[in-house]
């Protein structure tokens, strides 16, 4: 079976849902479908993350949204600091989602696209990369979107990702401190750890 929401294709039964949820003072509108990560609601890790984000020091450029899922970080974000965004996911199913929402929102400066990690990018430097990473993919994964953002990032931007406690934050936060050589925690949360490195040089 494929009917994980971190597989190309998942093989399950589409089941259509659209609600609504507020983010950055918005009211987004959301179409979901069964075989994406939290069809029913905005999981509570990928709030966290959105309410913790800053944009106010980040250099010109575009926001990457890693593993998007069906939009809420990246549309949200777009909305709230006007910054373009770019949004990936290896699952098809979830970029359709977030194409299609990001158009019912009214959001222009979206380009979502299907890729596995970073194998296919549109742009070679990001101003900041996003990730509520797929924990259920497992640790290689995972530290390989941690390990894996730097080289695209320009001076000055950021990595900030959102994982449990319980489900490989310390071990996320080690590796980003090996790999940029900071690392903050921005917030705390119910378990949920917000981590943010910068790139210096």
């Amino acid at each position: 079976m494929t009917n994980h929401y971190y597989t190309e294709q998942p093989d399950v039964a589409h089941n259509i849902e659209k609600w609504s949820f507020e983010l950055k003072g918005k009211q987004f509108q959301f179409m979901t479908d069964s075989g994406v990560f939290s069809r029913d609601t905005v999981d509570y890790g990928s709030r966290v993350l959105i309410d913790a984000f800053t944009w106010d020091e980040l250099p010109k450029g575009t926001i990457l949204d890693v593993g998007c899922g069906y939009g809420p970080i990246g549309l949200s974000l777009s909305y709230a600091s006007e910054f373009p965004v770019e949004m990936i996911d290896v699952n098809q199913r979830a970029v359709g989602l977030a194409t299609g929402n990001a158009t019912q929102n009214g959001l222009q400066q979206i380009d979502v696209h299907q890729s596995n990690i970073y194998e296919t990018l549109h742009q070679k430097e990001y101003a900041a990369i996003v990730s509520n990473p797929p924990i259920r993919a497992g640790k290689k994964v995972v530290h390989e979107i941690l390990t894996g953002a730097h080289p695209l990032l320009k001076v000055g931007g950021t990595l900030t990702v959102v994982i449990q406690k319980k489900q490989g934050a310390p071990s996320a936060e080690k590796k980003m401190l090996e790999t940029f050589g900071n690392v903050e925690i921005v917030t705390k949360d119910k378990g949920y750890y917000v981590l943010k490195s910068i790139k210096e040089v």
